[in-house]
Order: C-alpha cells, then structure tokens, then sequence
C-alpha cells in the first residue's frame, strides 16, 4: 500500500492516479498527524508491502518531524519513506537520506522514475516484513526448542540430537513439531532455507 502524505488534495489525487496506473494500492492523508492517528488506531501492514510519499513542507507536524517519529519507533525499515518537496535543497535531501529515508525527491519530478522507487520501497518492505514475522516466530521457541533447533540446521538427526542434550529420542521428536509448528514449515530443508 502506498500512503501518500501531502496538505496538497490536487497532489494526493493525481499521484493515487499515478499509482494505480501501476497497478499500486493508495491512499492519501492531508497531514502527518492524520496518518499517525491512523498509525496508532487502525493501521495494519500490508503483505505486499507499505510506502510513504512524504511532503517535507505541511502545516501542522511537517514530513521531516513525521520522519523522526517513525525513526524512533523503528518503524521506516517496515514504512520506507520517499520525500516529496517543492522546496528542497541538496543538504536536505542528503541529510534525510542519512538518516533513513529511501529517497528523495524534488517537484517536478519523472512520474516513472518515482513509481520504479515506489515499487523498490515496496519490494524493501515487504522483505523487512518477512524478517521480522521469522523473527517473531523464532522468539516464540522455547530455550530447549532453540536447542533442538540449532542441532537440526547442523544436519543432525533426533538419536544425535537426543543423545547431545540428554534427553529421549520422544522427546526430540516433541519438540522438533512444535518447532516446526511454531515455525510455520513442514520440512527441515524449509526450515534451512528460512533461517539461512
């Protein structure tokens, strides 16, 4: 989903127009506090992925202060933000740049060339969105699961395993299903090729 961020009505509009042209899901906000007001009440992350187009300059909580809060939430791995600015200067870009953003640009700017971004922080999203389902699925394992789950990406089979850890055969065998339970895979090799 593409949030698009803008005081400009006739801006949010043409570009939801831009992104649907590319097949992209949109929707716009009139001000940085409206989309952080649905950040914190109803927002949920889209499997495909999530982009901003951030006007830096809005009355109200302007894009870069935006910028800064998502930063400190650590939410812009997950919302990557593309700045969009009618008065723009390279030591801003540069700097928000440092500072995270994915990238910035100037008004006018080449349709195409903002939606091959768009598409790219599409693409970044949705990969930090795998990582970090993996990564809770990983937090949900249980210290002897984690154990057990070390030992099987050695290759080595429930006797080893049993006999490395103390404990019965039955109860490696236990534990392998909750992890791949847990894990959300039905084979070891694609229990390999998720955490590799």
């Amino acid at each position: 989903m593409l949030h698009i961020i803008d005081d400009e009505e006739v801006i949010r509009d043409s570009l939801s127009w831009l992104a649907r042209s590319r097949k992209i899901p949109a929707t716009g906000y009139a001000s940085s506090e409206q989309f952080l007001s649905t950040l914190e009440n109803q927002f949920s992350f889209d499997r495909d992925g999530d982009c901003i187009l951030l006007d830096v300059r809005m009355p109200g909580l302007s894009g870069i202060s935006l910028f800064d809060a998502l930063s400190a939430k650590k939410l812009t791995r997950r919302l990557p933000v593309i700045f969009l600015t009618g008065h723009g200067d390279v030591p801003m870009a540069v700097d928000s740049l440092k500072r995270g953003a994915f990238d910035f640009f100037e008004k006018p700017f080449n349709d195409n060339k903002l939606m091959d971004r768009v598409l790219e922080a599409l693409a970044s999203s949705r990969e930090a969105g795998v990582t970090a389902q993996i990564h809770n699925r990983l937090a949900s394992l249980s210290s002897r699961e984690r154990e057990v789950l070390d030992l099987i990406l050695q290759g080595k089979m429930n006797k080893v395993i049993a006999d490395e850890l103390g404990i019965s055969m039955r109860t490696v065998e236990v534990h392998r299903a909750h992890i791949f339970d847990k894990m959300q895979v039905k084979t070891a090799v694609e229990l390999a090729g998720m955490l590799k």
